[in-house]
């Protein structure tokens, strides 16, 4: 079990997707057996690791995009979008170029529309896809060496574009996020990654932190107490750096009196 090996307790699991592309195992380039893998989605408070080289790490290092938390992210115009218009216009044709155009509008805003946090796969897919991550320029390499792909294909390497992971680790996570951030709308999983009791600051760090946006401070803890999610516990946290901060905890009784907790990820207007 993962509990086990990671000497940490699982707070919420729910079976991702199953990943099996034709070589996301760079062994089936070489002969090697076709790879299948079921991803799950898990969360867990942050605690000491106990398996050796193991370490915590900040999710948008991996997708760095994807933080708008203090602001639009500086290499979205700085690389992303000069990058991604000129895939767009290296299209072989017209339709192509269309093509290419309406996906990179869409995901990444190009036209100055409303970021839309939850396409986070179709993001990286779409960055994978132009060459723009150094996992595509890595598979290219590696199945014009096994000699599957023979095509020769200019690719563009930024190295601001996130940390990268092996295989496919970054399309799994990618995956994770959005489906994390999609329920984040209609159900109150956030509650697993804090401790029984928390101030409504804190609550809305861990919001802000998993929907990569900044939330109206106000509107947020009105949604959270008009809505029945939380209620106080009549105690205060006094370490707050300033006036003691009164301490609130989940309503798991929510859960059945709703079905749906509405919009918890309201970005900030």
């Amino acid at each position: 079990m993962a509990e086990d090996a990671a000497g940490l307790t699982l707070r919420y699991v729910e079976q991702l997707y199953s990943f099996g592309d034709r070589y996301r195992d760079p062994h089936e380039l070489f002969g090697g057996p076709r790879s299948l893998v079921v991803g799950y989605l898990a969360l867990l408070r942050e605690a000491p690791l106990r398996i050796d080289g193991a370490e915590w790490r900040g999710l948008y290092e991996f997708f760095p995009w994807e933080d708008w938390r203090d602001a639009p992210p500086p290499l979205l115009d700085s690389v992303i979008r000069p990058a991604l218009a000129r895939w767009v216009a290296a299209a072989p044709d017209e339709p192509a170029r269309a093509r290419r155009g309406e996906r990179a509008r869409m995901a990444f805003a190009l036209d100055g529309g409303d970021w839309d946090s939850e396409r986070v796969l179709e993001r990286y897919e779409l960055l994978y896809e132009a060459g723009l991550v150094v996992e595509a320029f890595r598979d290219h390499d590696l199945a014009r060496r096994a000699g599957v792909e023979e095509r020769t294909v200019r690719l563009e390497m930024p190295r601001a574009l996130g940390r990268p992971m092996a295989r496919d680790g970054r399309r799994v996570l990618a995956t994770a996020l959005e489906r994390l951030r999609g329920k984040l709308k209609y159900r109150p999983i956030v509650f697993e990654l804090l401790p029984p009791t928390f101030t409504l600051h804190q609550l809305q760090q861990v919001v802000e932190a998993l929907s990569g946006e900044r939330l109206h401070k106000q509107n947020f803890r009105r949604l959270m107490i008009s809505g029945g999610l939380v209620e106080p516990t009549g105690q205060y946290e006094s370490q707050t750096g300033g006036r003691p901060a009164e301490l609130y905890r989940f309503r798991r009784s929510a859960i059945l009196e709703r079905t749906s907790t509405g919009a918890i990820a309201s970005p900030e207007d």
